[in-house]
């Protein structure tokens, strides 16, 4: 058995005195007497949009870059994660969902979980592609993606709802299961609506590559934090949003909000050059941009997205919620982001200002 040596714990969303023990590959005990230090155990961090990591890019990754990814995550706190595969060709997102499934058709001892495949394209807007590939952009196509299902273990997709067809896509997508995300449109707050009438559930990295929030057309930013049945999903990086807008979006979403990163390959590696799908990105003070200036994801990780709400004034126990309870429960998984007894041990110890110290993964230590 390992205990952890910690004074606090993050169980059923709350932060609860006590000391933690694994057993195996199991957490066995919560609620035990506390050790001195104030450090905190937290279920793994979920990642529910990872473009690349630590030099890769999955779009354009092999079996063994993807498996290296997977493996290099835990070293930043994140346990689970879901990949996320940008707007391309027909060709290169069956050749990548491919290898996501040879790569991750079981999970790899002391690598971060792969929850399955977040499809963010193609059917997006014209108007609000940010760096999606102008050339790929088409509207929905249901055969197109029943057979990326049948190909890959899709379990999200991100379209615009104001495009023809996308309302009976959406239904049919939520009818089966699939998480819905509006994002990459120009909707107005009624197509928005009608988009999560149908079924959508969540909006991909809220007020970036969207129709703006504005007093007398809310866009889709409004119409999503007016609706207590959506969750929005933030890139706290510091480029993405200012810290007002954070302010706002969390006093009005209290509870339904989830940190992702938007990770590119530029992600846990110093500034430089490096891709995304095929397209060059030049990353200067932590901002990812594309030739044109255009912010192309990030490099943000999540300890650096909770510090950040933190520093803004966000209450500790919501940031760590909003990368652990709410991204699994909003993908429907109830064996992550959990820290209870009888639930696996993938967990993460922060120092007492959340600062990442160690990583289990199946009870193994990786950092």
């Amino acid at each position: 058995m390992t205990t952890l040596g910690v004074s606090a714990a993050l169980v059923d969303g709350d932060l609860v005195p006590g000391d933690v023990r694994l057993d195996g590959d199991r957490v066995a005990e919560v609620g035990l007497p506390p050790a001195d230090g104030g450090r905190i155990a937290v279920p793994g961090l979920v990642d529910l949009q990872v473009n690349g990591f630590a030099g890769v890019d999955l779009m354009a990754a092999d079996v063994d870059e993807m498996r290296a990814l997977a493996a290099a995550l835990p070293h930043h706190g994140v346990t689970a994660f879901l990949p996320t595969l940008i707007t391309a060709s027909a060709a290169d997102t069956d050749r990548a969902l491919d290898r996501l499934g040879a790569a991750f058709a079981t999970d790899q001892p002391g690598s971060a979980r792969c929850l399955g495949v977040h499809l963010e394209g193609p059917y997006l807007s014209p108007r609000r592609l940010g760096t999606h590939p102008p050339e790929h952009r088409r509207d929905p196509d249901p055969a197109e993606l029943a057979a990326w299902r049948l190909r890959g273990d899709v379990v999200a997709v991100t379209l615009a709802p104001e495009l023809p067809g996308a309302l009976d896509l959406v239904k049919s997508l939520a009818a089966d299961g699939v998480l819905v995300s509006l994002g990459h449109s120009d909707a107005t707050a009624h197509e928005a609506g009608l988009g999560f009438d149908a079924g959508a559930r969540t909006v991909t990295h809220l007020f970036n590559a969207m129709s703006p929030l504005h007093h007398r057309e809310p866009g889709l930013p409004g119409a999503a934090l007016s609706r207590e049945d959506i969750v929005v999903q933030l890139v706290l990086d510091g480029h993405h949003l200012a810290p007002e807008v954070v302010r706002v979006v969390w006093a009005a979403a209290r509870g339904r909000v989830v940190l992702v990163t938007d990770a590119t390959a530029a992600a846990g590696r110093p500034d430089g050059r490096y891709e995304l799908a095929g397209v060059d990105l030049d990353v200067t003070d932590g901002a990812v941009r594309n030739n044109d200036g255009t912010l192309a994801g990030s490099a943000l990780t999540l300890p650096a997205a909770i510090a950040n709400a933190v520093d803004l004034g966000i209450d500790r126990v919501e940031a760590l919620r909003a990368v652990t309870s709410a991204p699994a429960a909003l993908i429907g998984r109830d064996d992550i982001g959990v820290l209870r007894p009888g639930s696996r041990a993938d967990v993460v110890v922060l120092t007492e200002d959340l600062a990442l110290e160690q990583t289990y993964v199946g009870g193994r230590s990786v950092l």
